[in-house]
């Protein structure tokens, strides 16, 4: 808009978003401007999908065009989409506006749309220069913790200027209308309705109100009050703008991932997400063609490493081979834990057919036959090593790699085959099923019919023990479950205080010890333990289900 201002073209420029239903606007927007010599802008092409295709034919025509006027410009605002037109990019003059990148840009870029006279504006000024830069260094920590990923949030929210704008209006008025800073309104205010607004996690939100209770403290209007332990980040004290950005222009480049609550290990994730990107985008763009004369062409690699899966599979699940004892009925009913068995057996059979029929499939082509959609995308995972989507659309959740994943999958059923054959284990593998949530539903309700408690009064209390692996017990407790296999993620478990503690550097992951999970009639929770959320990928973010729970999250256990 300001462009077009200086060049005299306000009234010649007619903006539209796409959406639906604005195709043939936008069409005829720019059909009458090209005659016309006025500017069109058209916004959020990225909302437009099934327009992009006859956009890129507008554009391709634009030089055929005989009455097109000199003075005629088109201008597109848009997401990054895959489905944007690459020829339009590639004729076309491309800005890119990226947000900025650490607490120093971040501060820099607040502070320098404020001015003297914006900080003198408040009747207590000197708590509200203070709280105004608490709350500028709380949007700062809040978008960097996005670059740790899951580490920093279970899902990446898109805060942004207008929720520290807002926010910095409440504050003012707080301050203005009221004697005593109502430190409970502005908390709910900020944290709960602002910034907590985007946030469709519980846990991203209590993380989120842990953060904000740092910098929105009546403490902060002490000079000695500082962000971190390193005491490198505080509240400057009170002053003119010159101040806050004196101070600004020397914090450092790197920020520490204390600054953020966070061990020095979260920066080897981001270094290592960072990595995987590259990798990914270089593989994206691999061609197909075969190597130097005496390699094998990647047809070859495919063919050979699908007929090496294929010779591995194992065979089907037969319920008919159940150990006698866990198909005992109870009143006309199964036990609940062989409900679960026999439909965890059923995915794994549904998955294995899946494999086994595609790779028969793929194993068939020998260059001369025109391969399907799915067979194609199968044949380019294989080659890069990743699981075909045709096997993870009906696979468990899982962030390993194919080979990984494979002899993940064979663990699997070989558990789930010893389940069946022997009968409940000692010790569940509860991260080896595809529902865990159902097993633990199995649980209570075993527990339920064994001792007449309705099932919605129960729930799991949680000891760990010291056993470390499912060897070492050969008996399963009386009441509830041992679970072993899980892993804790940004700590560790100290074996020696039975307590959860910082990681060991470059450790990124601890494998903790078994756990009992025990169902208790009213269950109250310890104030003083904490309360662990348990998933079943370090990616934590899943589909929001009715619950508002993500799909990925199994539980609480207490620690």
């Amino acid at each position: 808009m300001k462009f077009a201002e200086e060049r005299d073209f306000n009234d010649k420029l007619h903006a539209i978003s796409l959406g639906q239903g604005q195709e043939q606007k936008a069409t005829d927007l720019i059909s009458k401007s090209s005659k016309s010599g006025e500017w069109v802008m058209l916004q959020n092409c990225h909302l437009g999908e099934s327009f992009m295709p006859a956009l890129e034919k507008i554009v391709s025509n634009f030089p055929d065009q005989a009455d097109m006027h000199e003075d005629f410009r088109l201008f597109l605002t848009s997401n990054s989409v895959p489905y944007f037109p690459v020829s339009v990019l590639q004729n076309s003059i491309k800005l890119t506006t990226e947000p900025p990148r650490g607490i120093k840009a971040n501060l820099k870029r607040t502070y320098a749309g404020l001015d003297d006279k914006y900080l003198e504006d408040c009747k207590k000024p000197e708590l509200w220069r203070k709280l105004l830069f608490g709350l500028s260094f709380f949007h700062a920590i809040v978008q960097e913790r996005r670059k740790f990923g899951p580490l920093g949030w279970n899902i990446r929210y898109e805060f942004n200027d207008s929720d520290l704008q807002t926010s910095f209006t409440m504050l003012k008025l707080f301050l203005d209308e009221q004697d005593e800073v109502p430190w409970d309104a502005l908390m709910f205010m900020i944290g709960s309705i602002n910034y907590g607004g985007r946030v469709t996690d519980y846990k991203d939100l209590r993380c989120l109100i842990t953060i904000l209770n740092k910098y929105c403290t009546d403490e902060i209007k002490e000079d000695d009050y500082k962000f971190s332990e390193s005491e490198i980040y505080y509240a400057p004290p009170h002053g003119l703008t010159s101040v806050y950005r004196d101070y600004i222009d020397q914090l450092p480049l790197q920020d520490n991932p204390e600054i953020f609550g966070l061990h020095d290990n979260a920066n080897i994730s981001y270094q290592k997400q960072e990595s995987d990107n590259i990798v990914d985008i270089v593989l994206s763009i691999q061609p197909r063609v075969g190597g130097s004369s005496g390699g094998m062409t990647p047809d070859q690699i495919v063919l050979s490493q699908a007929k090496a899966l294929a010779e591995r599979i194992p065979a089907f699940l037969d319920k008919n081979l159940a150990k006698k004892e866990i198909t005992k009925t109870h009143n006309g009913l199964l036990p609940s834990l062989t409900t679960v068995l026999f439909q965890e057996i059923a995915k794994f059979n549904r998955l294995l057919k899946i494999m086994r029929s595609s790779l028969r499939i793929l194993n068939s082509y020998q260059g001369y036959m025109v391969m399907s959609e799915v067979l194609d995308k199968m044949y380019v995972s294989i080659m890069n090593n990743k699981v075909p989507a045709n096997w993870e659309r009906w696979a468990y959740p899982s962030l390993k790699p194919l080979a990984s994943w494979y002899e993940d999958l064979l663990e699997r059923v070989i558990f789930m085959e010893n389940w069946l054959v022997n009968g409940n284990p000692s010790s569940f593998w509860m991260p080896g099923m595809f529902y865990p949530q159902g097993f633990l539903t199995g649980c209570l309700q075993t527990h339920s019919r064994q001792y007449t408690i309705a099932i919605d009064k129960l729930d799991f209390s949680f000891q760990i023990m010291i056993e470390e692996d499912a060897m070492e017990v050969e008996e399963a407790p009386e009441d509830g479950v041992y679970i072993h296999g899980m892993f804790l993620d940004g700590a560790r478990w100290n074996r020696e205080e039975m307590a959860i503690d910082d990681q060991i550097p470059g450790e990124m992951y601890d494998r903790m010890p078994m756990i009992w999970f025990k169902p208790i009639d009213d269950y109250k929770h310890d104030q003083e333990e904490y309360s662990c959320p348990c998933y079943k990928t370090s990616k934590r973010a899943g589909v929001l289900s009715t619950t508002g729970q993500s799909t990925n999250f199994i539980l609480d256990v207490d620690l």
